[in-house]
C-alpha cells in the first residue's frame, strides 16, 4: 500500500489539504465519468493510474461560512460547471494537517503532522472544530499503518468525542 495524495482544501481563503477523502454521492447529476475519448480523461492520467490515489480522483473542497463545499474534481470523475456544491450528503470528521510531518507512514493517510484540525461536518455544515497537537505524543508506526488500510483510513482517534 502507498501513502495517498491529499484532497485539496480552501480554508479561510487559503489553500491547504485534507488527509482525508470524503465520499462522493452516488448518482448526483453534477458528477460524471469522462469517456475514453474525452480530453479531460487523458490529462488526468497521473491521478487515475497512480498507486498514491486508490480512489482514482482528487477533489478540491472549500470550507466557507461554516459550510463544506466541493468545488472541483480531477481524474476518474468530474464536476459539471456551476456553483460550488454544498456537500449535504457528507457527515463525518475532516482531518486537516498543519505543520511538518512528524511521522511518515507509507499507507493511506497515516502520516502524523505537528497539528491537525478536525472539523466535524453534519450534512455539509461544519458544527465543531478542534485542534489536535501531536508534537508531544508517541506514535506507533505499525499501528498507524494498520489503521490506514483501505476502508479504515478516514477514522481518527478521539473523533467520536466530537
Amino acid at each position: 500500500m502507498t501513502a495517498q495524495i491529499h484532497e485539496g482544501l480552501i480554508l479561510d481563503g487559503e489553500e491547504t489539504s485534507m488527509a482525508f477523502c470524503p465520499p462522493l454521492p452516488d448518482g448526483h447529476p453534477r458528477f460524471f465519468e469522462p469517456g475514453p475519448d474525452d480530453a479531460v480523461r487523458n490529462e488526468d492520467h497521473d491521478v487515475q493510474e497512480s498507486t498514491d490515489c486508490w480512489r482514482g480522483y482528487q477533489g478540491t473542497w472549500e470550507i466557507k461560512d461554516g459550510r463544506f463545499y466541493l468545488i472541483g474534481l480531477r481524474g476518474r470523475f468530474r464536476l459539471r460547471d456551476g456553483e460550488p456544491l454544498l456537500a449535504s450528503w457528507f457527515s463525518g470528521v475532516l482531518r486537516i494537517p498543519k505543520g511538518e510531518v512528524l511521522q511518515y507512514v507509507h499507507m493511506g493517510f497515516g502520516s502524523v503532522y505537528e497539528q491537525e484540525v478536525h472539523a466535524k461536518v453534519e450534512k455539509g455544515l461544519v458544527v465543531e472544530t478542534r485542534v489536535v497537537d501531536n508534537r508531544r505524543k508517541q506514535h506507533d508506526k505499525k499501528e498507524l499503518g494498520l489503521r490506514n488500510l483501505p476502508g479504515g483510513e478516514n477514522r481518527f482517534p478521539g473523533d467520536d468525542e466530537l
